[in-house]
C-alpha cells in the first residue's frame, strides 16, 4: 500500500541522499525550536531533515516544517520505533522514517511505501535491515568503529547504502564518504542546542560549511575520475 501522505518514494529519497550526501537530525527539548532549526538548515541547503520523536511536540514540529519547507526539501521523523509511531508520523506529514535499531517500524514503513533509514551496527543487523525493507542503513553509532569499520562492513555488502550517524562532524565527514558512505547524518555538530531554543546563527554557519564540504568532495571525486 502506498501512503498518500508522502510524495517521497524510497528510490527518490536514496537518489537525493546520494546527491546531497547530507541528512540533518534535530533533537531537543522544544518542538517549536526544533521546527525553526530544521527550517534554518533547509534554508542553507539541507534537503533532508529528521526531527526526533523524543523531542516534545515533535509531531507538531513535523507538521510545521512540512507546511513551510522550501521546494525540494523533505522532513522526516527520527527515533521511530513502533507501527503506531509510523502511523502518527505519516498523519503529521512526515515523509521518511529513521530508526535507531531493528524496530517494527521498518516493516511498517515499507508496507506504506514510506522510505525508512534503519539503524544498524553489525553485519547481521545491516543485512536484516535491508531484508525488512529499509531504503538505506543508518550505521549507528558510527564513531565506535569510524571510517575503517564502515569500509570493512562494505566489503561483503557493496550494494547496501550506508549513512554514517553518530559522532560525525565537519572533520569526520570526508573520511566516511571516502569509506563509501552515501551520506552522513548530522545532529549536534550541526544544530548544537538550537533544538532546545539556542541561537540559530551558528546553525546557518555550520550548515553552509557542511554543504560546501560535500560540494568540494564531489568536485574532487569528479576530477579524479577524469584522470
Amino acid at each position: 500500500m502506498t501512503d498518500l501522505n508522502t510524495d517521497l518514494t524510497p528510490e527518490v529519497l536514496l537518489a537525493g541522499i546520494r546527491e546531497t550526501r547530507l541528512v540533518a537530525i534535530v533533537r531537543g527539548t522544544d518542538g517549536g525550536a526544533a521546527a525553526k532549526a530544521a527550517l534554518t538548515a533547509m534554508e542553507e541547503g539541507f534537503r533532508y531533515v529528521e526531527i526526533a520523536l523524543t523531542t516534545p511536540d515533535a509531531l507538531a514540529a513535523i507538521r510545521e516544517v512540512r507546511a513551510a519547507a522550501p521546494a525540494g526539501c523533505f522532513v522526516g521523523a527520527g527515533t521511530v520505533l513502533t507501527a503506531q509511531d509510523v502511523e502518527h508520523v505519516a498523519e503529521a506529514g512526515g515523509q521518511f522514517m529513521v530508526t535507531p535499531a531493528l524496530a517494527e517500524s521498518i516493516e511498517a514503513s515499507a508496507a506504506r511505501g514510506i522510505p525508512v533509514l534503519a539503524g544498524a551496527l553489525t553485519p547481521t543487523e545491516a543485512y536484516e535491515a535491508m531484508t525488512r525493507g529499509a531504503t538505506a542503513v543508518k550505521l549507528f553509532p558510527a564513531s565506535i568503529g569510524g571510517p575503517g569499520y564502515l569500509k570493512a562492513l562494505r566489503d561483503p555488502f557493496p550494494g547496501i547504502p550506508f549513512i554514517a550517524v553518530g559522532g560525525v562532524g565537519l572533520d569526520e565527514a570526508t573520511g566516511y564518504w571516502q569509506a563509501g558512505a552515501v551520506a552522513v547524518g548530522l545532529g549536534g555538530p550541526l544544530f548544537g542546542d538550537a533544538g532546545s531554543g539556542g541561537d540559530l546563527a551558528p546553525v546557518r554557519e555550520r550548515a553552509r560549511g557542511f554543504v560546501a564540504l560535500a560540494a568540494d568532495f564531489d568536485r574532487r571525486v569528479a576530477a579524479e575520475s577524469l584522470r
